[in-house]
């Protein structure tokens, strides 16, 4: 099967993949395409499978450079899904600014008389469950971003967990400093390792001052975004990067 038959078929099905087309040199033009669970099609070499995971993360087209030559990576797949853990103000702010940007917004919570549609009318789905049971439904890939919003640890704790041992992009929590502290040392005591913790930003968002349910949204979806686009979401009078992402190597 050639790399624009199993495309179609990615379309199709609505699937998430990347389709690396080698730029320069001996194997110039060689494609591989690369589905999100590890499968390939094509006449590109093997080891392109490699870039697969940190493009579908980045989740746009863009150009890679590497020491052997240059690659553009076409990605393809499902608009970006938003699961927030907690039904609370913030949670409905994020959904509204998310779906803003096409996203796909799911809202979680055990507790059935916050999980209502009256408190958050911009989510796409509701879900009253437990951390393990929303995971479980949701199933985040590489294309999914959490932002756990409930400062309990009955429901932050396993959240978080069941987050780390998945595919999500970004994973996020609100909290003080010191919250964030005494979280990481009860996920520690759980057996947590350190490279996973460094995967959560909490707190959550950049530093803009945020101080309403809709400012830490804009401030939670702004890191979100930066995260995605391998960016650290500074000001950009101060960036040495272009303004705009890298697509197809214009800027």
């Amino acid at each position: 099967m050639t790399v624009f038959d199993e495309l179609r078929r990615v379309v199709e099905t609505g699937d998430r993949a990347v389709v690396l087309t080698i730029l320069g040199g001996e194997h110039l033009g060689r494609k591989l395409l690369v589905r999100e669970d590890g499968s390939t099609a094509g006449d590109g070499p093997q080891e392109l499978a490699e870039l697969a995971p940190g493009a579908l993360r980045r989740g746009r087209s863009h150009v890679i450079e590497r020491d052997d030559g240059t690659v553009f990576a076409d990605v393809f797949g499902p608009p970006p899904r938003l699961l927030v853990y907690g039904a609370v103000d913030t949670a409905e702010a994020l959904c509204r600014a998310a779906k803003q940007l096409g996203w796909t917004t799911i809202v979680a919570d055990a507790r059935s008389r916050f999980a209502t549609r009256e408190r958050v009318p911009s989510a796409d789905e509701l879900l009253v469950a437990w951390p393990d049971e929303a995971i479980a439904h949701v199933r985040p890939d590489l294309g999914t971003a959490i932002v756990v919003l409930t400062h309990d640890d009955k429901f932050d704790l396993p959240l978080l967990s069941a987050a780390l041992a998945g595919d999500a992009f970004y994973i996020g929590a609100l909290g003080s400093r010191r919250n964030q502290e005494r979280r990481r040392e009860l996920l520690r005591a759980e057996g947590v390792s350190e490279a996973d913790l460094d995967r959560i930003s909490g707190p959550c968002g950049l530093d803009i001052g945020a101080e309403s349910p809709a400012e830490t949204a804009l401030s939670t979806l702004a890191e979100i975004l930066a995260v995605r686009a391998g960016r650290t979401g500074g000001s950009l009078k101060q960036s040495a990067h272009r303004i705009h992402a890298d697509v197809a190597g214009k800027k």
